[in-house]
């Protein structure tokens, strides 16, 4: 959720009689609840119905045309009914989620974000949800904070010197103020998120949903993922963003880690900022943290226009290598390291700040993954690196070994070069041909994820990481291989982990790897700070000393 939306808000601050006056909103009803399923389900189901008559139609076609001497259709007659079909299922999943609001609308921002997950007409469609969702009632949220923050005697001016009545942001779980807290409470500039009352009980009921609709789509082969895994995984992570003081607690534990060099246990610089909650104001429904100066990905680009940065510049250019960056880095130390991250990193979250450096907000999906997947996460990594080509056998072997050790499972019928190639796809945004013929869009009929039987569910998030990492580099049109970026934390990872106490065989090349991108990573920041008229020229200079298009 934004921390620093931008709206216009025509409703008067109430007053403090009125406040007193504004009750909690009542829980759904049994009857409630069956009325927002029947909804839903009325314009889902001709949906889903006329995805399988239409499979069904072109499967038919296909083996009847030959019969009585028709040309079978061709694929752009076949991609022209399907790019009909997807228009026609994203008009009507917008009008409902535009309708019935709540988790749909959360479920609609990750389709808009991931363009290259789902076809483009649901991502068009959807790229218009923003982060203002029905804001509460400033009273409501006051009343709110009252209830969990304030103790026997205390009053809300007792801790707020002031309170933005305008939200940053209003999301499906909890909208976000802009505050400054008392000297009495550390003063200061803070965030304050305030969990909407009753949301729990219908956002869980709505992911239910989504769960059986996803359920039939799962034996269409034209549906290149399994929606079903990937929204099982979204609701057992979903429970957590009920409970802010684990949201607390898991942004001071990724902070931590972050920070600290497991091996060396020395401080290390931060990739990007991160909030840090006030403890003493956490509770289950209140969480004031940090607030960050900022807007969100969604919004970088007006953002860089105001500033005069113009798209393939080589300010803009920068950019997208710092941005790349501090996500790769922070994403390969929680992943790679702790098995812990962040799980729901969509450019709602991710913060372009006043300085030019890059932040990561809304902790309240994170994800532990085994000991075991983490490390052979690890040796996938370090086998693309260390592979001679694309095509060389042994190393195809090895890679699809270990992806088959993650706990990929691939169609019988696939071709033996099919665990690398989703490897490769998956952690290599570099590769120009995948081995075995296999094509790199995700939506190509001959593409590597298609022959996927199931993915492992501790996995999901962590795809969501690499795919998010993926289709960044991709739109911003920087070749960027994951496996390349991961591979020196992933060697010292398995290293100490052999007992060898630190960085022991790690190779050269890594430690020039990481010294390089420490040092970017501080003229970067010196850069951003500089005046425009001696921005542009030094960003002109870097890109064309270090190469990049």
């Amino acid at each position: 959720m934004s921390q620093n939306a931008i709206i216009q808000d025509t409703t008067t601050v109430p007053t403090r009689q009125e406040e007193d006056e504004i009750s909690f909103p009542a829980p759904l009803t049994p009857i409630d609840r069956a009325l927002r399923a029947g909804k839903f389900w009325s314009a889902a189901v001709p949906v889903i119905f006329n995805y399988y008559a239409t499979y069904t139609k072109l499967n038919v076609l296909e083996r009847v045309n030959p019969l009585v001497g028709r040309d079978c259709l061709s694929d752009e007659e076949c991609s022209v009914i399907w790019n009909d079909l997807h228009s026609s299922g994203a008009e009507v999943l917008s009008e409902t989620i535009n309708d019935l609001k709540g988790f749909y609308v959360k479920t609609g921002q990750i389709i808009a974000s991931r363009q290259d997950l789902f076809p483009r007409e649901y991502t068009e469609k959807l790229k218009g949800l923003t982060d203002m969702l029905d804001p509460m009632d400033v009273g409501l949220v006051k009343k709110v904070i009252q209830s969990e923050l304030c103790v026997k005697g205390e009053k809300f001016d007792d801790i707020f010197e002031t309170f933005d009545p305008l939200p940053l942001g209003a999301a499906s779980v909890a909208q976000v103020h802009r505050a400054v807290l008392t000297k009495k409470m550390g003063g200061g500039v803070v965030a304050v998120k305030v969990q909407r009352p009753g949301i729990e009980q219908k956002l869980l009921g709505d992911i239910k949903n989504l769960i059986q609709l996803a359920k039939p789509l799962r034996n269409i082969e034209s549906i290149p993922v399994d929606y079903y895994v990937v929204f099982k995984e979204l609701e057992s992570q979903l429970a957590d963003e009920f409970d802010f003081v684990a949201e607390a607690a898991a942004m001071d534990r990724i902070y931590s880690h972050l920070i600290v060099d497991p091996v060396t246990k020395m401080k290390r610089e931060l990739p990007l900022r991160m909030p840090r909650p006030v403890s003493k104001l956490v509770t289950k429904r209140v969480l004031v943290m940090d607030y960050l100066e900022g807007v969100p990905l969604s919004r970088a680009g007006e953002e860089m226009e105001k500033r005069g940065i113009k798209p393939g510049s080589p300010e803009s250019i920068l950019f997208g290598r710092r941005l790349l960056r501090s996500l790769t880095d922070v994403f390969a130390r929680c992943i790679l390291e702790s098995g812990f991250f962040h799980a729901d990193p969509h450019p709602g979250n991710i913060f372009v700040l006043s300085d030019g450096s890059i932040g990561l907000i809304d902790f309240g999906q994170v994800k532990q993954i085994s000991g075991r997947a983490k490390n052979t996460l690890a040796k996938v990594m370090v086998a693309l690196d260390d592979r001679k080509s694309d095509t060389n056998p042994e190393d195809l072997e090895k890679i699809g070994n270990l992806a088959l050790e993650l706990g990929v499972e691939l169609r019988e019928d696939a071709k033996p070069e099919g665990p690398a190639a989703v490897a490769m796809w998956l952690f290599d945004g570099s590769v120009k041909e995948l081995p075995g013929g296999y094509a790199y869009g995700e939506l190509d009929p001959n593409s590597p994820v298609k022959e996927l039987k199931s993915f492992p569910q501790d996995l999901v998030l962590v795809g969501r990481s690499t795919v998010l990492l993926k289709g960044l580099s991709s739109r911003l049109g920087i070749p960027w291989s994951l496996s390349k970026e991961w591979a020196p934390t992933a060697r010292a990872v398995l290293e100490n982990k052999l007992g060898t106490g630190g960085m022991g065989d790690t190779k050269f090349r890594d430690i020039v790897v990481v010294a390089k991108e420490w040092m970017k990573g501080k003229l970067g920041r010196g850069a951003a700070r500089l005046p425009k008229i001696i921005r542009g020229p030094l960003a002109k200079a870097i890109v064309k000393l270090r190469g990049f298009n």
